[in-house]
């Protein structure tokens, strides 16, 4: 059973916990302005002396994020607490693949992922030994076939995804993200190898979270819920998320059945 805790507030439960994974996208922000509420539950949880991780799937390595949301208005000692999918891609590529030839598959704006290793980017997708996928071409946002007839002679190619997301809402306008180009491979038959949330490598890597008691607190059931439940945390829901329009009609515990997932606790929108 899911308990709302739009009356009683997160901080009815913090103490229950050390560490909070919260997500940004949906949860901090929308992708334009902060939610003032949010940014307050995160001055509160440090009052109360815990710790916690704004763990991100976006495909930037931590110090881009950062200066996005200092452009917001975010405060210094907020930022410092960012972990993105794009950081934990990187440690990889760092270790595996910076000799390789790779095909970039997303915006132009995501460069600064293979900055340091540029020089093995190819523009021919038939040159390449993986290929990298950060999100969707800005010619071609919405239609996924393109991306069936992209890959469907490349699947013997492994593909690195930096954001497991399938979509996102910015404002108000939903996008697809580079979850749905990655699962447009796996479909195919092609090999993908994700970075962030909801695989455990990203929780890992962003703090240390032994032995401690864990609340992760996100608006996306197959990433922050299933993270979640994959590393057996609690969770939290943002109902208010992109899951908004189903909890609104069908009711959470419909919805967490039909996502096969257990949510702890939910909220409309983070606030302590």
């Amino acid at each position: 059973m899911t308990k709302n805790l739009d009356n009683d507030g997160l901080k009815s439960i913090v103490k229950n916990y050390d560490i909070f994974y919260i997500d940004l996208w949906g949860v901090v922000h929308n992708g334009i302005t902060l939610h003032k509420n949010a940014i307050k539950a995160l001055e509160e949880i440090t009052k109360v002396n815990k710790d916690y991780v704004l763990l991100t799937n976006a495909p930037r390595p931590n110090k881009t994020v950062n200066s996005f949301l200092e452009k917001m208005g975010m405060s210094k000692e907020i930022r410092e607490k960012v972990y993105s999918s794009g950081e934990a891609s990187l440690n990889y590529l760092k270790k595996n693949s910076l000799e390789e030839k790779f095909y970039h598959v997303g915006p132009p704006r995501d460069f600064d992922l293979f900055i340091d290793f540029k020089k093995n980017k190819t523009i021919d997708i038939k040159e390449s030994t993986y290929l990298l996928c950060t999100g969707l071409f800005e010619e071609q946002g919405e239609n996924l076939n393109y991306y069936k007839e992209l890959f469907k002679d490349h699947l013997n190619k492994k593909m690195i995804c930096t954001n497991p997301d399938l979509i996102v809402d910015r404002g108000k306008k939903r996008e697809l993200c580079a979850g749905s180009v990655a699962l447009v491979f796996e479909k195919l038959g092609g090999k993908v190898i994700y970075f962030g949330k909801p695989f455990p490598e990203v929780y890992n890597q962003a703090i240390n979270n032994h032995g401690k008691k864990v609340l992760s607190i996100g608006d996306n059931l197959n990433t922050d819920i299933k993270g979640a439940n994959i590393l057996n945390y609690d969770s939290l829901i943002i109902s208010n998320g992109v899951h908004r329009d189903e909890i609104e009609k069908e009711g959470i515990d419909v919805v967490s059945k039909k996502y096969e997932v257990v949510i702890n606790f939910m909220q409309t929108e983070l606030k302590w």
